[in-house]
C-alpha cells in the first residue's frame, strides 16, 4: 500500500538537504585544491639561483639544468652599469637560496644590496673567481680596476662554468656527478664554438679588422678574436663620450677606410651616430653594421637568448659589416 504523502516528505527533503551539502563540500574542496596550485603553499621548492645578469642565468641552465629554480634578474636590453634593482628584485634576493653575480663593479649599482644578502647567504661574484692573470685591467683609468666584459672571451668564460658548477655543488653536494657532466659537456660546446666563430674572425681583410662600438665592452673578444677594437665610451657606460674621443675615431674611420661601426642593444646609438656623421662630414662614408649583443643578450626563446647564440650573432654581423669594400 502506497505510504501516505505526508509520511514520505520528510524523508526526502532529509535526503535532498543531504545531497546539496555534499555538492557544497565537493565544489568547496574544488575551488581550495584550484587556489592552492597558484598560491604561496604550492610555491616551486627546488634550491633557489638568483643570477644577475642573462649570460650567469643560461650558465646556469647549462649547468643545473632543471635541478634548481632560477630566476634572472636584469633581461634583454637591460644595462647593468646603470641598473638599479625594482621592488621585485629586493624579494628575489630576499628569497634566494644562492646569489650569483658579476662582478668586477659590472653591476656598480647593486654594491650594497649584493653585500648585504651576503652576510646572510651564498653570494658569488663569478667574474672575481676566475684566474686572476686573466683578467683585463681598465684602460687608461685606475690600473688596480679589472674589465669585467670576461664573457666575451669564450676561453675565458670556460673557468666560469667551473665557478659556477662549484658553487652548486657545494649548495647540492647529492648532485655532484650531474653538475660534474653537464659542466664538461658544456665546455666541450664552448671549445668548439670558440674555434668556428675565430676562423670567421680572420676572414676579416687586416686593414678592416677593426671594431668601434658605442663603449669599451669588447676588449676581451678582440683578445680572444684576434681583432683591434674601440669603444667610444669607457667601460662603464656612465662615462661620458668626450669631443677629443669622438675625434680620434673619426680620424681613424676616415684614414683606415673602415667600412662599419657597430651600435649595441643595451647602448644608445647617439655617439655612433655622431661618428657616422663626422666621417660623412670628411668625405668617408661608414655604415652602421648592424646592433651588437654587449651587456645584454637577446630575448628568451630566441637564439641570441643564450650565450653561445649571442656570440654567434656578434660574429656573423662583425664579419659581413666589416668584410665589405670601403
Amino acid at each position: 500500500m502506497m505510504r501516505p504523502v505526508r509520511s514520505w516528505l520528510p524523508t526526502l527533503s532529509v535526503a535532498l538537504v543531504g545531497l546539496l551539502l555534499a555538492v557544497a563540500a565537493l565544489s568547496f574542496g574544488v575551488v581550495a585544491v584550484g587556489c592552492s596550485g597558484t598560491g604561496e603553499q604550492s610555491e616551486d621548492e627546488r634550491f633557489h639561483v638568483v643570477a644577475t645578469t642573462g649570460q650567469l642565468a643560461d650558465l646556469v641552465r647549462h649547468v643545473a639544468g632543471e635541478r634548481v629554480r632560477l630566476t634572472q634578474i636584469m633581461g634583454a636590453g637591460v644595462d647593468p652599469h646603470l641598473y638599479v634593482a625594482r621592488e621585485a628584485d629586493s624579494r628575489a634576493f630576499e628569497r634566494a637560496d644562492m646569489i650569483l653575480y658579476n662582478g668586477l663593479l659590472l653591476e656598480g649599482r647593486l654594491g650594497d644590496t649584493l653585500r648585504r644578502m651576503g652576510e646572510r647567504k651564498p653570494v658569488i661574484a663569478v667574474a672575481e673567481q676566475l684566474p686572476r692573470e686573466a683578467l683585463l685591467e681598465e684602460p687608461e683609468e685606475d690600473s688596480e680596476a679589472k674589465d669585467p666584459h670576461v664573457w666575451f672571451d669564450p676561453r675565458l668564460w670556460r673557468h666560469a662554468v667551473d665557478v659556477v658548477a662549484e658553487a652548486l655543488t657545494k649548495a647540492l653536494p647529492e648532485q655532484a656527478e650531474a653538475f660534474a657532466e653537464h659542466a664538461v659537456a658544456y665546455q666541450a660546446e664552448l671549445d668548439e664554438a670558440y674555434e668556428r666563430l675565430r676562423k670567421q674572425v680572420a676572414g676579416i681583410p687586416s686593414q678592416q679588422r677593426v671594431m668601434i662600438t658605442a663603449h669599451d665592452a669588447f676588449q676581451y673578444f678582440g683578445r680572444a678574436f684576434d681583432i683591434e677594437v674601440m669603444g667610444i665610451q669607457g667601460m662603464t657606460t656612465e662615462a661620458e663620450a668626450g669631443v677629443q674621443r669622438r675625434e680620434q675615431l673619426v680620424s681613424l674611420i676616415v684614414e683606415r677606410r673602415i667600412p662599419a661601426i657597430f651600435i649595441e642593444t643595451s647602448v644608445n646609438p647617439q655617439y655612433v651616430e655622431a661618428l657616422v656623421e663626422g666621417a660623412a662630414a670628411r668625405g668617408h662614408r661608414v655604415e652602421i653594421g648592424g646592433a651588437l649583443y654587449s651587456d645584454a643578450m637577446g630575448e628568451p626563446g630566441t637564439a641570441t637568448g643564450t650565450y653561445l647564440g649571442m656570440l654567434t650573432h656578434n660574429v656573423t654581423t662583425i664579419v659581413e659589416a666589416l668584410s665589405k669594400r670601403s
